[in-house]
């Protein structure tokens, strides 16, 4: 579920930072409205550059009050996220152990935008909307960034990837080419000699947001879910955009070349050599109602193993290897504590699979302590047309579930 607005956000001011005092020392004071449409004219150049791509159209740059931001944030959140799909999306999250039964995901999500939003391309109306209350000497920094997405959207319907319903690996892999590469382009554009080659792993600049956190508290407050998910596309993606501007140098990362699944963003190689995830469908459900259904994704399944387990290089080993996965939120009442989790994940070989089955009954073990209790958990290793498959099964005892779990196809990806 990450990436639901295109927005610039704080955190760019982390990687501005990264080539030392560059960026925040070429990023020259914006103080007015006059100064700020200047400097979007001045960087179109420099944009077009950084990206090989030409403006069609150039964009209007609009002034916003924190308050209109926040409406902004909040209309984008409600037309991604409907009252329906928003409910089970939050019992989906609740009941993975990725953020707590007590959040409210709308309100938190809403409260963290807001403080994050630095400034916004919204392809409606082909406009660059910067905050009245930005810090002047980071104006340019987001201008530039944003910048790139408005061009970005003169070859790529970004709403079409943005909104892609109930495929939540392959929404993130494109957000984080996106922003990946704006992020990239920023850097190019105030800082014109930098090798980017030179700059350190991009995804290792996440431990420097650390240090910020003084001022970014919702940010600093918010469940690791939530934290590492709203960075992954700039870090993330930058990194996998350097990666793919050295690898295929002219070509752009869109269309047919676009990555469709953040293991292709995390594993370069596995994009190289066309590892597509194998997909997968669950049958019939039998008399549950399904609130939700999507997948996770490896990194979402990082994220998860991280938050149960406290051990980032472990998780990483252990979702690695990857090879598809898909859940449903079964339930027919509106009692969370009645709600069922079905969880099947495919992996490329058996190796693979044991390995997330042993660490994920860890993590569960951790997650559920004592096996008692009003709900039960099982997980079991499977062969679904040869693909070796891990299924979780978490739901109330009393569940009629148990007697006939849901059951899946499998559609192996082409090799």
């Amino acid at each position: 579920m990450a990436g639901l607005i295109r927005a610039g956000l704080a955190v760019l001011a982390a990687v501005g930072a990264v080539g030392g005092t560059g960026c925040q020392q070429r990023a020259r004071e914006v103080q007015n409205e006059a100064q700020l449409k200047q400097a979007v004219l001045q960087m179109i150049p420099a944009v077009e550059r950084a990206t090989r791509l030409r403006f069609r159209q150039r964009p209007v740059v609009l002034r916003r009050s924190r308050s209109q931001v926040r409406d902004y944030v909040i209309h984008k959140f409600d037309d991604d996220l409907p009252p329906a799909e928003l409910g089970g999306a939050q019992a989906a999250y609740r009941l993975f152990g990725l953020i707590p039964d007590s959040l409210d995901l709308r309100g938190t999500m809403v409260d963290l935008l807001t403080e994050q939003v630095a400034g916004y391309f919204d392809p409606d109306s082909n406009a660059l909307y910067i905050p009245t209350d930005i810090d002047p000497s980071q104006a340019r920094l987001v201008i530039s960034h944003e910048l790139v997405h408005a061009l970005q959207h003169q070859y790529l319907n970004l709403d079409s990837l943005v909104e892609l319903k109930r495929q939540n690996d392959r929404r993130s892999a494109a957000q984080a080419i996106l922003e990946g590469q704006a992020t990239l382009a920023q850097i190019l554009v105030l800082m014109p000699e930098q090798k980017i080659e030179s700059l350190p792993n991009f995804w290792d600049l996440r431990t420097a947001l650390g240090g910020q956190q003084d001022q970014m508290k919702v940010f600093g407050s918010a469940p690791l879910w939530l934290r590492e998910s709203l960075i992954f596309p700039y870090l993330g993606g930058a990194e996998f955009v350097r990666w793919f501007d050295h690898e295929y140098p002219g070509k752009q990362p869109y269309g047919v070349l676009m990555p469709i699944s953040t293991e292709q963003i995390l594993h370069p190689a596995r994009y190289v050599a066309g590892d597509r995830p194998d997909a997968l469908a669950f049958e019939s459900p039998g008399p549950d109602t399904v609130r939700y259904e999507d997948g996770l994704g490896e990194f979402e399944i990082r994220l998860l193993l991280e938050q149960h387990l406290g051990d980032t290089s472990a998780a990483a080993l252990l979702a690695s290897g990857w090879d598809g996965d898909r859940y449903q939120v079964l339930g027919r009442g509106s009692d969370p504590g009645a709600e069922a989790l079905v969880w099947y994940t495919l992996w490329d070989d058996k190796v693979a699979a044991v390995r997330f089955r042993k660490g994920l009954e860890t993590a569960w073990a951790k997650r559920r302590p004592g096996g008692r209790g009003p709900r039960r958990w099982e997980i079991r290793q499977l062969l679904v047309a040869g693909v070796p498959v891990v299924r979780l099964v978490d739901a109330p005892l009393g569940w009629a579930g148990w007697k006939r779990v849901p059951m899946i196809r499998v559609t192996r990806a082409a090799r």
